[in-house]
C-alpha cells in the first residue's frame, strides 16, 4: 500500500475548526452547569448572572499560495566555433644565483711617524770674562806701526778651548798694517779668558768668538 500526500482543502480545514469549537462549547456548558448546581446548593440567595462568552474570532485567512512559475527551458551551452586558446605555460622561475660579496681591500695603515727628536738642550755659549778692548793699552802699540804712523781697525775670529783660553786667532779684516794685525792676535791669545761653553751633557766644550779692535796713534 502506498500513501500519497495530498494538500488539505480550505473547506476541510473550516470543518475541523468548527467541530473543535463545538466540542469546546459543550465541555464549557457541562462544566458551567455543574458549577452552577454546586453554587446554588451552597448559597440559594446568590443570584446567578449568565455571562455570555463572545464567540472566538474566525480564523485568519491564509494567503493564497504564489502562482507557480512556468518552467523555463533549460539553457543549453552552445560551443564556440573558435577554439579556446590554451593557457600560456608559465616559465619556471630561474634559480637564485649566489654572488659572493666583493672582498673589501683595506689598505694597510701607514707606518707611524718617527718619534720627534728630543728638544735640543740649550747650550750656554762661552763668555769673555772681561771686555776684549780692556786687554789693549797704549803700551801695546807696535813700534813698527808707530814709526810708520799706522792705525786702523782689525777684525778677528777666535777659537775658544774647553779650558776657556784662546787656542787660535784669525784676522778676518785687516787694518792695513801687518804689525797691528799680528799684535791683535798675539794679545788676545795671551790675555783673553773665557767661561767655556758646555755641551748637552753639561761638559765644557770648544766655542768661537769674534770682534774688532781699533788702533789709534797715541797723542803726544
Amino acid at each position: 500500500m502506498s500513501y500519497v500526500d495530498q494538500p488539505i482543502s480550505r473547506g476541510r480545514v473550516y470543518a475541523i475548526v468548527t467541530v473543535a469549537i463545538l466540542h469546546a462549547l459543550l465541555a464549557y456548558a457541562f462544566v458551567s452547569g455543574l458549577a452552577y448546581k454546586f453554587i446554588k446548593g451552597e448559597n440559594p440567595d446568590m443570584k446567578m448572572i449568565d455571562v455570555k462568552e463572545e464567540p472566538p474570532p474566525p480564523p485568519e485567512e491564509q494567503p493564497p499560495p504564489p502562482p507557480q512559475q512556468p518552467n523555463s527551458p533549460p539553457v543549453t551551452a552552445v560551443p564556440s566555433p573558435f577554439p579556446v586558446p590554451s593557457p600560456m605555460p608559465v616559465p619556471p622561475t630561474p634559480p637564485a644565483v649566489y654572488v659572493p660579496p666583493t672582498p673589501v681591500v683595506v689598505p694597510p695603515a701607514p707606518p707611524a711617524p718617527p718619534a720627534p727628536p728630543p728638544a735640543p738642550r740649550v747650550v750656554p755659549p762661552q763668555r769673555a770674562r772681561a771686555n776684549l778692548n780692556s786687554y789693549f793699552s797704549t803700551d801695546d802699540y807696535p813700534a813698527a806701526a808707530l814709526r810708520g804712523n799706522d792705525q786702523g781697525t782689525t777684525g778677528f775670529s777666535l777659537t775658544i778651548g774647553a779650558s776657556g783660553r784662546v787656542e787660535a786667532c784669525t784676522v778676518t779684516s785687516s787694518s792695513g798694517s801687518a804689525a797691528l794685525d799680528q799684535a791683535t792676535c798675539r794679545i788676545l791669545r795671551s790675555r783673553a779668558r773665557y767661561t767655556p761653553a758646555r755641551d748637552q751633557s753639561g761638559n765644557p766644550t770648544t766655542g768661537r768668538d769674534s770682534g774688532r779692535v781699533t788702533w789709534r796713534l797715541p797723542s803726544e
